[in-house]
């Protein structure tokens, strides 16, 4: 069945003109937001291990990590092309040295078509982007999960909404492909403040989208709340609904790269449906041919003025 929205998958066989896989990797880098620099407490809804969801042994060298993976996707996916995708924490926190050092190592196979970095938009600077679009086929994954300012200080994050607004612009400057995070149920959000945030990422022309139900994960600062205070999470049915309004808003080459996943299934406390992937993924379909609705229907709304 067509989609009626566009997926990661159809952009990387459009791209690469074969099947290409995402490999996960554990670069050893840190969080300002955990170390001191920022705060030690990190983000609420992130556990210790940075949210990395398929953590290989840390001990292995980047290269060992993708040549145990390489077998593993290639046997399993019958995949043919792979993307490097540093994941866990912020993989521009380092010197530029370490990180040339880093990036470079990835390109150990030369099914490697690309690069792709996980970070903070307060981690990276002219140096540091510079390095990143001198790699093939590059992109930064940047976690804002909110464009609303009184959220981000709520949830801990470090930064505001302007701060990720300037990272975008200056990593488009440079040819290198933004995808944003985005993260629905926070407890002070309403539907509309969740829409209104993703108006603002349309806005940016990023060139792909993750959108994440918030989880609360046992070793992340979010369950202690959650613990004292229990408070609502969205249902499936809701959450589904709502990221198909989301949808309508993204402009229609922005990539949608995730809507549902499986990577937290050892350490998900709440909202336990968060793992049936297949399950919200064909909701998501079904409610968009009952609302006979496609990706971009309602893009040109958020140039009016008021929105």
């Amino acid at each position: 069945m067509e989609k009626r929205y566009y997926p990661l998958s159809k952009y990387l066989q459009k791209t690469y003109g074969k099947k290409v896989y995402k490999i996960t990797l554990d670069a050893g880098l840190y969080c300002p937001n955990r170390d001191g620099t920022i705060s030690r407490g990190g983000c609420i809804f992130c556990d210790d291990k940075g949210s990395y969801s398929r953590c290989l042994d840390k001990k292995l060298t980047i290269a060992q990590q993708i040549n145990k993976s390489i077998i593993k996707l290639s046997d399993q996916f019958k995949a043919e092309a792979f993307i490097a995708y540093f994941q866990s924490f912020s993989n521009t926190y380092s010197d530029i040295k370490t990180l040339e050092k880093i990036y470079s190592s990835a390109f150990c196979d030369n099914r490697i078509v690309g690069i792709s970095i996980g970070t903070r938009p307060d981690c990276v600077d002219s140096e540091k982007l510079d390095l990143i679009a001198s790699y093939k086929n590059p992109t930064i994954e940047y976690g804002i999960q909110s464009a609303n300012d009184e959220t981000l200080k709520l949830i801990n994050r470090g930064h505001d909404f302007a701060c990720f607004k300037n990272a975008v612009i200056e990593t488009k400057k440079r040819n290198i492909r933004v995808c944003a995070h985005m993260i629905l149920g926070f407890e002070n959000e309403n539907r509309q403040m969740i829409i209104n945030s993703a108006k603002k990422i349309a806005k940016l022309g990023i060139d792909a989208i993750k959108i994440h139900m918030l989880t609360v994960l046992k070793d992340a600062p979010l369950y202690q709340l959650y613990k004292e205070k229990p408070f609502y999470l969205m249902t499936q049915e809701q959450y589904c609904d709502l990221v198909t309004e989301i949808l309508e808003y993204m402009p229609r080459n922005t990539v949608i790269e995730r809507i549902a996943g499986t990577g937290y299934s050892e350490t998900t406390i709440e909202p336990k449906w968060v793992n049936r992937r297949f399950e919200i993924l064909n909701m998501i379909d079904r409610i968009m041919i009952q609302k006979n609705i496609c990706q971009s229907d309602k893009y040109c709304d958020i140039n009016i003025k008021g929105n």
